[in-house]
Parts: C-alpha cells; structure tokens; sequence
C-alpha cells in the first residue's frame, strides 16, 4: 500500500498541544469527533500542521462562540 505521508507536514497531538495550548486529548476528541482529520501512525496520531493551526485560529476568533452547537465549523463548510 503506497502512502503519500509527508512527515514535515504532520504533527502528532502531542505538539498540536504545545503549539496551540490546547490539550492532547482535545485534539484526539477533535479527531473522533471529526473536526480535524489526522493519520494514525503507530501508536500516534498525526495532524496537518496548518489545519491545527487554522483550526485554534478560528476558536480564538469565535471566543464564547465556539461552544453554540448552531455555528457552522470548518468541515461543514468544506
């Protein structure tokens, strides 16, 4: 199976934390929840760097916003 996984692009949930402030497990609950897309590798799984970073960048623009269950998020606009 050929797989096209550019690591340099990839970041684990680990330093998705680090560079966003949230937290492993809520990129790991992003990711089931399909909010973000990721690559399981391992025992890791891998996020696209500028999704997570996109993605902390509209919650920081939502503010209070980004608990209403009507707002409409980047994967449902896509």
């Amino acid at each position: 199976m050929a797989d096209n996984f550019d690591q340099s692009q990839w970041i684990t949930t680990g330093e998705a934390a680090e560079l966003t402030g949230y937290s492993a497990s809520y990129f790991r609950k992003a990711i089931f929840r399909g909010l973000l897309s990721a690559r399981k590798r391992g025992r890791d799984w891998f996020l696209n760097r500028d999704e997570v970073t996109q993605y902390a960048d509209e919650m920081q623009q939502l503010g209070a916003g980004k608990h209403d269950p009507r707002r409409v998020t980047m994967k449902t606009r896509s």
